[in-house]
């Protein structure tokens, strides 16, 4: 059996393949994890309100970081979003319902459509009392 000797030549290619070989596959990998990569937090959909003898019957309590209003009346517990169903924009609570600040939509004080360009009610949003008595505000 003949042993052919790798030359200076041949063992300077062979590296450089294997030196390409492990870049493209190190650079396959960063794409890919790149492309994967969520581009934001996914959004929250649950949130404890806090203690439900905290909101007196009759109240009606906005909630800005979800957008939302909590609405306690004599039935029990109920929730509004306050994100317009026309483009999104969070609409203001007013004396009378609701008033979008972008185009001019108005709702009622339970979130059924008044005029638009609007053409959907606010979305009633689920609220539970969980076993420790805390409100828990579901918008997913």
């Amino acid at each position: 059996m003949s042993q052919t000797k790798m030359t200076r030549r041949d063992f300077l290619k062979l590296t450089q393949n294997a030196l390409l070989a492990v870049c493209g596959l190190a650079g396959l990998g960063g794409v890919l994890r790149y492309l994967s990569y969520p581009s934001q937090p996914p959004a929250k959909t649950e949130f404890d309100l806090g203690l439900a003898t905290d909101f007196s019957p009759g109240s009606r309590t906005v909630l800005s970081d979800v957008p939302a209003v909590l609405i306690h009346s004599q039935v029990g517990f109920s929730a509004l979003s306050l994100v317009c169903p026309h483009l999104g924009c969070t609409v203001n609570m007013t004396s009378n319902g609701f008033t979008c600040p972008c185009h001019g939509s108005r709702f009622l004080p339970d979130g059924s459509l008044r005029n638009g360009p609007a053409s959907h009610p606010l979305t009633a949003l689920r609220v539970e009392v969980n076993s420790e008595g805390h409100l828990i505000l579901f918008t997913g």
